[in-house]
């Protein structure tokens, strides 16, 4: 008697099988981490201008991206920033491009109050927002 010398067509077969039902399975959880990790790339872009817009408020100047040293476009966001030095208010908003549809072109805005407290806002869907943002789809 021989030895078996490979695998019979039905094992090959359940294989397949195998490998069909992870990729149904892994492949949507893979679109939503990668949304979610533009999301989080777009917020900490927007985070880092945190500092040089109270440096600007705090002098008492009107914020705006050539005060900051901030580009318009990155890989991951158009930033705006916009404020009024005199009162203090002012935010930083992140139009996220190059993204994966559910997320492509939602917004996150940094808001500063007057008394200099910060808060997030995103157009994102809850499923893709970063935590501590308020969500408001639209």
């Amino acid at each position: 008697m021989k030895g078996q010398r490979g695998f019979s067509l039905i094992e090959l077969l359940i294989v397949v099988a195998i490998i069909g039902i992870l990729v149904t399975v892994a492949l949507p959880l893979y679109s939503k981490y990668q949304a979610r990790a533009k999301v989080t790339a777009g917020l900490a872009e927007i985070s880092a201008l945190r500092v040089s817009f109270e440096d600007v408020i705090n002098q008492g100047a009107d914020p705006t991206l050539e005060r900051l040293g901030a580009s318009a476009t990155t890989s991951h966001c158009t930033i705006s920033a916009a404020g009024k030095g005199a009162s203090g208010l002012g935010n930083l908003g992140c139009t996220l491009v190059n993204a994966p549809g559910p997320v492509l072109n939602r917004t996150l805005t940094l808001s500063r109050s007057e008394a200099g407290s910060w808060s997030c806002a995103t157009t994102v869907a809850a499923d893709y927002s970063p935590k501590g943002c308020t969500t408001s789809e639209g």
